[in-house]
Formats: structure tokens, C-alpha cells, sequence
């Protein structure tokens, strides 16, 4: 025998094949549902989720059985109770990984005088990322110069800085899922892009408008001998916001002027401080943020 009838009879064949598995294709569509990346959680489990609709009347749906295969491991997936035709099956990726490789697998049986014959139709293979460090949105997005803002999410570490544009903030590590920030004195009646830098990684937080808020000083100069004490009171224009309002004061003469932090309390309008005068020196504070120019209060410590 040539090798030519042999070819005729394999070609037969073989076009036999390929018109059954154009036809178990076109007998449903497989539609991928799940994220190409998926936020960690505490559980560490992770939903796959498709949508396997029939396209044929003849096509048995009750033998309908929708798998995932991850893994090499092949996972039973059940129908969703939000919609029809979609399953669903959770997957805990093991310890030390971020990514995976998975596919859909479907096995159906026709109504017809053979339903005990099998068929199967694959989806293509997807991948998967874990994001481990991400933000939600701002609690706030707008405030005055020295209000703290709190800021929600996942990898956050105690080298997280917050910036407002190229202006770093007094960034507050609470836990891996929440930071806090105090807007610096930046130019107020703007809008800021709000990024986390740090774990090697930048992170966008959104958006940031600094509002204007003013501020008066009593006294508006010091005159002090060293040794001397006295006051300063802060007035703002409206009360201070929720977690209360940082005001930002510095000195050129940091050996002459000793101050504590100036901080209005929530709902307050003013906050009054305590100054020592301690080496002689001349000089003043300065407090950025709050009006057009900075607020700029002259000292001046003299030696007893």
C-alpha cells in the first residue's frame, strides 16, 4: 500500500475532528469576570469568577459543570446567586505569592440520543496579580493648611512619607492600613496631587485642595529678656477642623525662642502658648500658609 490512500484517509479524519471542536465551541461562550488585579485581604482568599452561557438549544444545561484550573489544581466552581450564568469559587494563593496563571474549563452534554457523550470548551489562560500596597480614597479632600487628614489602605510602613506635589507633609504611621498626614504650608486656593513615597514603591492618593484660612497673633512682636516668659495667642477665622489644626511655626533664632507646639484644638478658635526667652538674639517666628504672605512675628531677647 502507498502512502497516498493512507493520506486520504487521515485527512478525512482529522477535518472530522476539527468540525467537532469548532462545534463544541460555538455551543457556549466563556467570558472572563475576575480583575486582572486583585487587592490583598486579611483572609488571603480570592474570588474567580465567569460567565458560561449556552449559545445552543440542544445543549443539556443541567449537565453543565464549570471548573478553574489554577495551579494544576482543578476547582469546582459554583453558580453566583446575583446573576445567571455566572460561577463563581474562592482560592487561597499560597504563602509568598503574588501571581498566577489559571484558566476556565467546561464539560456539557447534548439532548440527544447519546447524552451520555461528554464535550468540553476551554477558555484561554489569564493571569492574576496580588496588590499588596495600595490607598483608598481620602477621607477628605480639601482642608486648611495644618489640618490632619487620615488616609485609608494596605502596606503602608513606618518610611511612608506623604507629599503634596514636591512638598513633603508631617506623615503619622498608624498601622499597614492607616497613615495620617498634616497639610503643610502650602499656597492655599490650590489643588495638590497627594502621593506616598516609600517601601520602594510611590503610591497616588488622589487629589487635594488646600483652602485659606487666616490667622491673627496678639502680641504681633515679642520684646523679652532671657529668662523672661510670656504669651502668644493664635486666633483663626473659623473653628478648627476634626483631629484639630497644626500651625506650623518657625524661628530664625531657634538658641533664643522656646515655644511649644501650636496646635488649635477641634471646634476652637484659638489656642494660647507659652514663649521663654532663653540666649539673646534677635529675629522672628514665622508661620506659612495662613493669608497671601507669611505671618511674621519680630523677637527680640535681650541679655539681663
Amino acid at each position: 500500500m502507498t502512502r497516498f490512500p493512507q493520506a486520504r484517509r487521515i485527512f478525512p479524519a482529522l477535518a472530522l475532528a476539527a468540525g467537532l471542536l469548532l462545534l463544541a465551541g460555538c455551543n457556549l461562550t466563556i467570558t472572563n469576570l475576575t480583575s486582572d488585579v486583585l487587592r490583598e485581604n486579611p483572609s488571603q482568599l480570592y474570588t474567580l469568577s465567569v460567565r458560561v452561557k449556552p449559545t445552543s438549544r440542544s445543549l443539556d444545561r443541567s449537565s453543565l459543570q464549570v471548573s478553574a484550573v489554577i495551579d494544576g489544581q482543578s476547582l469546582a466552581m459554583h453558580k453566583s446567586a446575583l446573576a445567571d450564568d455566572v460561577y463563581e469559587v474562592d482560592y487561597s494563593l499560597p504563602p509568598g505569592r503574588d501571581d498566577a496563571a489559571y484558566y476556565f474549563l467546561a464539560i456539557y452534554r447534548f439532548n440527544s440520543s447519546d447524552a451520555t457523550k461528554n464535550y468540553e470548551a476551554y477558555s484561554p489562560v489569564f493571569h492574576l496579580k496580588i496588590l499588596r500596597r495600595y490607598v483608598a480614597p481620602l477621607e477628605a479632600n480639601r482642608g486648611p493648611v495644618g489640618a490632619r487628614v487620615s488616609i485609608a489602605g494596605r502596606g503602608f510602613t513606618p518610611q511612608d512619607v506623604v507629599y503634596l506635589d514636591a512638598t513633603p507633609a508631617r506623615t503619622v504611621y498608624e498601622s499597614p492600613s492607616a497613615l495620617s498626614f498634616f497639610v503643610p504650608p502650602v499656597t492655599p486656593d490650590r489643588t495638590y496631587n497627594i502621593a506616598i513615597s516609600g517601601g520602594g514603591a510611590t503610591l497616588s492618593a488622589g487629589a487635594f485642595r488646600a483652602d485659606a484660612m487666616a490667622v491673627s497673633v496678639n502680641p504681633s512682636s515679642l520684646t523679652m529678656r532671657t529668662g523672661d516668659q510670656t504669651t502668644l495667642e493664635f486666633t483663626l477665622t473659623s473653628p478648627a477642623p476634626q483631629g484639630g489644626l497644626l500651625l506650623d511655626v518657625t524661628t530664625d533664632i531657634p538658641e533664643s525662642v522656646i515655644m511649644p507646639e501650636v496646635v488649635v484644638p477641634e471646634g476652637a478658635n484659638n489656642v494660647v502658648v507659652t514663649v521663654q526667652a532663653a540666649k539673646a538674639g534677635a529675629g522672628a517666628l514665622y508661620l506659612k500658609g495662613f493669608g497671601p504672605t507669611e505671618v511674621t512675628i519680630p523677637v527680640s531677647v535681650t541679655a539681663k
